[in-house]
């Protein structure tokens, strides 16, 4: 063949392609994790998902794990000319032992391994402060996003609010934001000198500019999230609601694609003709969205988008659940839950992860006679956070504590007992549950200011109440249906009335102490007296009791 016919050939092939190209566009696969939390070894992580048979049941799946994880990526990329991998924040922070003693320089790497090539950052990020995240992510691969964190004494963005990609010949703009109440759920030091502003109007001033850049395709990903009642892959989203909702409606059009997070749910909600969606949390699922872009607008054509939330199935998963949910699944993504098997270099990589952190994550600290579950069960307080309170309690009671609260959004997993009781505890799986390593706060409030206190647990009327986990002896009732300031009745420490006038002692952590969540009446309160770190508490409380069994009984009575 004469080098001009191949030449010809050539050119005709090009042409072929680009008018195949021009009309069914350019297909990109878009795939999620949120709410990592480095849980880069699959532990005893399970995901409760619909049971295929019968829609009113679930079926709990064993499901995570980096490798797992890894696999399933890879696999989904495999079935995709052009496909990109992010993360839609709390990648890393309050996270397990193998994350955590190597300042999340392991979960970097892992990351880097994975493939992602992006992290809208989330608030945990920002948990050490932000020299220590650049720290970190000087050893990424991927960029941190966020477009609505600034440095508040010169105003100017810490952080790329986008990036752009480009895929046959198109360009993408990725905006990423994270939740504009991180510094109300952040410790004061991790977000000394930043300023958080509104998400809707950060991303719509981002989009602005990437369409000024003639970019039309674009996608945001946000840490904020939102809840609803159905399955995570029910478009319709029953009692769909949460800021995310309220912040993809002040969107400019452009952006016809959210990825969420922060929420640790899972959804696929079509509203108003836009995706949102999110995928769980610590690695147990992945989102997958498919879209095309189309050559002629260089945007996203919304009307073939086509999306779902998949299970990280690993090597725990039981086959015949496995097998149920495999064929429920369309065919596409059956395929790839299938096929997709553990990544060994990751599995390498955090093996040698675990190995350096086993002789102390895996050192016995005492027994328990079931697990503690973090749950509340309808009644406002759990298991797992009574126990947390109580031990609180007992390390501070030498310095004059009557009460202590502990907030459920610093309880971070379940005290598992594996394999038949009484069952082991270790170190690991107490910093598990408490990783964030606070300190205790003695402090005085009124009976009138510890009803208040309380009051405040109830921010929103749609709401649920962020119920402060009380210690033992301590009691009340909670009228739901009762007006605002007049919900929280018939306080009680030991069975005796709280006068309003009465001075009760209670320990609080020390991101309560600085009016963490949302509590800040709390960074008011005097007659300040330090205590230890709540894990070493939780240690000696161990220490004193080495059999614990989970208490039934509620400490707040819900009407």
């Amino acid at each position: 063949m004469s080098r001009p016919l191949r030449q010809l050939i050539a050119a005709t092939l090009l042409l072929a392609a680009a008018m195949a190209q021009a009309a069914s566009g350019v297909p990109l696969r878009l795939i999620a994790i949120n709410d990592f939390h480095g849980n880069l070894e699959p532990a005893n992580l399970s995901l409760a998902l619909s049971d295929p048979d019968d829609a009113t049941k679930t079926l709990r799946v064993a499901a995570g794990g980096a490798p797992a994880l890894a696999g399933l990526v890879r696999t989904l990329r495999d079935g995709t000319p052009h496909s990109l991998v992010l993360s839609a924040g709390d990648l890393f922070g309050a996270s397990p032992l193998v994350s955590t003693l190597f300042r999340h320089d392991s979960t970097v790497q892992v990351m880097n391994a994975l493939g992602l090539e992006l992290d809208a950052l989330g608030n945990h990020e920002f948990d050490a402060g932000v020299a220590e995240l650049k720290r970190v992510a000087a050893g990424a691969r991927f960029p941190l996003l966020s477009a609505n964190v600034f440095d508040a004494a010169s105003g100017q963005p810490v952080f790329a609010p986008y990036v752009i990609k480009r895929y046959g010949g198109i360009r993408v703009g990725i905006i990423g934001a994270v939740t504009k109440s991180t510094p109300g759920i952040v410790v004061p030091s991790g977000v000394a000198g930043l300023r958080f502003v509104d998400e809707a109007d950060a991303v719509n001033r981002a989009a602005r500019e990437l369409k000024r850049e003639g970019v039309n395709a674009i996608v945001a990903v946000f840490h904020e999230g939102g809840e609803q009642r159905g399955d995570w892959n029910d478009e319709r989203c029953p009692g769909a609601r949460g800021p995310i909702f309220d912040i993809a409606r002040r969107l400019v059009p452009e952006i016809s694609v959210i990825f969420s997070a922060h929420t640790h749910q899972g959804y696929r909600c079509v509203v108003d003709g836009r995706l949102i969606v999110q995928g769980t949390s610590y690695g147990r699922g992945v989102s997958v969205v498919d879209v095309v872009l189309d050559p002629a607008t260089r945007g996203i054509d919304a009307r073939r988008t086509r999306s779902i939330n998949l299970p990280v199935l690993n090597e725990r998963s039981d086959p015949t659940a496995r097998e149920r949910l495999i064929a429920a699944t369309p065919a596409l993504f059956a395929d790839a839950l299938r096929t997709a098997k553990p990544d060994a270099a990751v599995a390498e990589q955090v093996a040698r992860y675990a190995a350096e952190v086993a002789p102390k994550a895996q050192a016995p600290v005492g027994q328990i006679t079931a697990r503690f579950t973090r749950g509340a069960h309808g009644n406002g307080d759990s298991a797992a956070g009574r126990l947390i309170a109580d031990a609180q309690l007992a390390a501070t009671r030498d310095s004059g504590a009557q009460i202590a609260l502990m907030n459920a959004g610093g309880i971070r997993s379940d005290l598992d007992c594996n394999g038949t009781p009484p069952c082991t505890v270790t170190y690991g799986q107490l910093f598990t549950m408490q990783p964030f390593g606070n300190s205790l706060v003695l402090i005085a409030l009124s009976g009138a200011q510890l009803k208040a206190l309380l009051e405040a647990q109830q921010r929103r009327s749609d709401g649920e109440p962020r119920f402060l986990q009380p210690s033992e002896g301590f009691s009340y009732t909670w009228q739901a249906d009762a007006a605002a300031g007049e919900r929280v009745r018939d306080l009680r420490l030991n069975g005796e009335p709280i006068a309003p006038t009465q001075r009760v002692r209670i320990t609080v952590n020390s991101f309560l102490a600085e009016g963490g969540d949302g509590f800040t009446l709390l960074r008011e309160a005097g007659e300040r007296v330090g205590g230890p770190q709540d894990l070493d508490a939780m240690l000696a409380y161990f220490k004193a009791h080495p059999l614990l069994a989970p208490s039934a009984q509620p400490r707040i009575v819900r009407r």
